[in-house]
């Protein structure tokens, strides 16, 4: 027992050799596509951090949103005082769909004469409110493609890489006057076989951080669409005129 944290230590040692002996071994197609999974690796880790902020932030300004709509006696109250939540998807809706309801209750002289509202312009600031949630929906959506790409195509770039080693590793061995030993294969299929661990490496944070983004993303739409239809009824109930 004396000796295993020696032989652990060891180990953790061996590790970072072994990878530079199968890096200066793999071949030059290899590392090319090394290079461009790093790469990708990068962009994939950048998007993964600032859609989880983005989306901490936009729940955040909506629960506060929230709260504030929730207290307010009148739809437009908020509107006429003028409060500003910059980057909150909520308060997007509720604005455009106030600045359509707001310039529908104007008359000639610029002022607010009207009290009711014909159910044709409830349809036109439907359609607004609609607009805006599609909108912010697509907000919170951008960017996940790369997401998508790096989970579907990091592997098959990592398994291109290895195909292509294997390949040049077994034509070179033919092309030998040794013969085919393992001496001689090693290096070349250890090179080859590199290229898609660094391919799972991508895809596999890739797929987790795609599948919570995606979850998160369904809450907050259907949070969107509930909000939605909830400024709708209450600009029915206070503003459309009965027929």
């Amino acid at each position: 027992m004396s000796g295993l944290p020696f032989a652990l230590i060891a180990a953790a040692t061996d590790k970072p050799v072994e990878m530079l002996y199968v890096l200066n071994h793999a071949r030059p197609e290899a590392l090319v596509i090394i290079v461009l999974l790093f790469i990708s690796s990068i962009a994939v880790w950048w998007m993964m951090i600032f859609k989880v902020i983005q989306m901490r932030r936009a729940r955040k300004l909506n629960s506060f949103f929230g709260d504030e709509f929730t207290a307010q006696k009148t739809v437009l109250e908020m509107f006429d005082r003028k409060l500003q939540v910059d980057g909150c998807p909520l308060y997007a809706v509720y604005q455009a769909g106030c600045v359509q309801l707001d310039a529908r209750l104007r008359g000639p002289t610029g002022e607010r004469a009207k009290q009711h509202i014909s159910l044709k312009n409830m349809e036109h600031i439907k359609r607004a409110i609609e607009n805006v949630v599609a909108k912010e929906s697509l907000k919170l959506e951008s960017g996940l493609i790369l997401l998508a790409i790096a989970v579907s195509g990091a592997p098959f770039m990592g398994l291109l890489g290895t195909v292509w080693g294997v390949m040049s590793t077994f034509a070179g061995i033919a092309q030998s006057p040794q013969g085919a030993t393992l001496a001689s294969m090693a290096p070349g299929v250890s090179g080859a076989l590199v290229t898609t661990v660094a391919g799972l490496l991508v895809a596999i944070p890739s797929m987790f951080g795609y599948n919570w983004l995606v979850h998160n993303l369904r809450a907050f739409t259907v949070e969107l669409d509930n909000f939605a239809q909830e400024l709708v009824s209450k600009m029915e109930t206070e503003f459309l005129a009965e027929e």
